[in-house]
């Protein structure tokens, strides 16, 4: 039995998920104006392993969602995960949130056509999203992440020959940019959630395709805008 501690912190979701040989045992989702990740990410943890009974010296891995997103709540959810990880000696898993994002989006529509294009879509702020970048076969990378602006020429900078689903708060910020897309269909409310993560780090714990906890680092996405304060001036 494979028992894998899931956080996904990339957006302003904070998400904890306990699941076990790939199923779901518990789990813990808040969202607010801001981000929570801070003040709320430790006790959903506790409260997950309350919950499902479990003691921490159980767990047999962390997996840990590592963007893109936001750069605070990134750095606080692979601090968290390296922390349990070097406290209990097992090993991380990081995945990558747009891959979260997509498999969240297959467990609500189980219905959906096997050859649905899905870009999965992160806010960066403004009109500009993450998203896949595509392969010569117009097929989304796991691996391949760009900024991306929404605007008129968008569909040209990912040569698209659709039609595709869209989703993930990216999307979720312009429903009526979408509807004049031919291409595209938006499927709202797709968040992710660190359930749907289950799979892929089950898979990767039994493969033993483990990261190196020194290494590990979280994906931002671009570099950080810091705007610094200007220096008082001396006469």
């Amino acid at each position: 039995m494979a028992l894998i501690l899931c956080l996904e912190t990339a957006t302003r979701q904070c998400s904890v998920a306990l699941v076990s040989d790939g199923a779901l045992v518990a789990e813990r989702n808040e969202e607010g104006a801001g981000h929570v990740h801070a003040e709320r990410l430790h006790v959903l943890v506790q409260q997950v392993m309350e919950e499902a009974g479990v003691p921490f010296d159980q767990l047999n891995a962390v997996a840990v969602g590592i963007g893109p997103g936001s750069y605070t709540g990134l750095r606080i959810g692979v601090s968290a995960a390296k922390g349990y990880c070097h406290a209990l000696d097992i090993p991380i898993i990081g995945v990558g949130t747009l891959q979260v994002l997509a498999a969240a989006y297959r467990a609500l529509e189980v219905n959906a056509a096997a050859d649905e294009v899905l870009l999965p879509m992160i806010d960066a702020r403004r009109m500009e999203v993450f998203t896949l970048s595509l392969d010569a076969d117009g097929r989304p990378d796991p691996e391949g992440v760009l900024p991306l602006i929404l605007d008129d020429a968008w569909p040209g900078a990912l040569k698209l020959n659709g039609p595709y689903v869209v989703f993930g708060d990216g999307a979720d910020k312009a429903p009526a940019f979408w509807t004049e897309q031919p291409l595209v269909k938006h499927r709202p409310g797709v968040k992710p959630w660190a359930r749907a993560m289950a799979r892929i780090a089950t898979e990767r714990l039994g493969q033993g395709r483990v990261d190196d906890l020194a290494y590990l680092v979280p994906r931002y996405g671009k570099e950080a805008n810091v705007t610094l304060k200007a220096r008082p001036t001396t006469s």
